[in-house]
């Protein structure tokens, strides 16, 4: 299923890329143009020590990011609050912050215990007291109640790897999240996350997907929330120094980078706008 699902979203993006090009225009202009530009905020991946999140949180600030991401382990709760506390301090008021649970869906070999609502609302109320701007994920993808509860703590945020549109239909007819985050790549593919992007916003919700692969991943949605209006962010992967642009997109001849206001610009070319680099592709191609 999971194999299929991903070779049938990367035939949707090679065709709406083919569909630019004979359009001659950026496929964010098929998806309605509503914007050229958005603010991306750094999607930490790693746990660190509170003074070496700091340090990070210090430095995507002075990369130009107005906001980022940080994850919160299940299993060391206290630690990772700590984290978030520190590099609140290290980048004051006037930086948004997002929080990360991962209990809609579990990578392979996640066997941990899901934290219940109960202790998630304490989670809750801690990050809300933060001025943490979202908390992702906060409870299993089935607890929709749940996550429509949290919603008067903190803004919930959610769906960035259901598998079919169904899932997220429920989230809305429940109004469980305030930000729906479909990818691209990995959930819906391109067509459908549109049509999730528009019933969100006309329910005066959030759309800003979920971008976790590579450069090309990051792009297709990037076109998808920039067509439709989304936003207020789009999620940049990033956390130096184990992952950075040069890594993330080392197939494509120019990495995907945000400018010096943090910003991600929709690429101006037809198509998605990427290039592939053919002889990066063949040296380090699978042996």
């Amino acid at each position: 299923m999971g194999s299929a699902f991903a070779l049938m979203t990367a035939v949707e993006m090679a065709l709406w890329d083919i569909a630019g090009q004979v359009a001659g225009q950026p496929v964010a202009v098929l998806f309605g143009g509503a914007t050229t530009r958005l603010p991306a905020y750094a999607s930490f991946g790693e746990s660190r020590s509170p003074a070496d999140r700091a340090e990070a949180a210090l430095a995507a600030k002075a990369a130009g990011f107005t906001a980022f991401k940080i994850r919160i382990s299940r299993t060391d709760v206290a630690a990772s609050l700590a984290s978030v506390r520190a590099a609140r301090e290290a980048v004051g008021d006037d930086i948004a912050i997002m929080c990360d649970l991962n209990q809609w869906w579990r990578m392979s070999g996640d066997l941990s215990p899901a934290l219940d609502v109960t202790t998630v609302r304490k989670i809750a109320d801690e990050l809300a007291s933060l001025g943490v701007f979202w908390l992702e994920e906060p409870l299993p993808g089935g607890d929709l109640a749940g996550m429509q509860s949290l919603r008067q703590r903190v803004r919930v945020a959610g769906g960035e790897m259901a598998r079919t549109p169904a899932e997220l239909l429920a989230a809305l007819d429940a109004d469980a999240l305030d930000v729906y985050q479909p990818d691209v790549v990995l959930a819906t593919g391109m067509l459908r996350a549109r049509t999730i992007a528009e019933l969100a916003l006309l329910k005066h919700r959030w759309f800003t997907p979920h971008t976790w692969t590579n450069g090309l991943g990051l792009l297709a949605n990037l076109h998808v929330v920039a067509g439709v209006g989304g936003g207020p962010y789009v999620e940049f992967p990033y956390d130096p120094p184990g992952w950075t642009e040069e890594r993330r997109d080392f197939f494509l001849t120019e990495p995907v980078r945000v400018d010096a206001d943090g910003y991600l610009n929709v690429p101006t070319a037809p198509g998605l706008g990427a290039e592939i680099d053919e002889a990066a592709v063949i040296r380090w191609r699978i042996q």
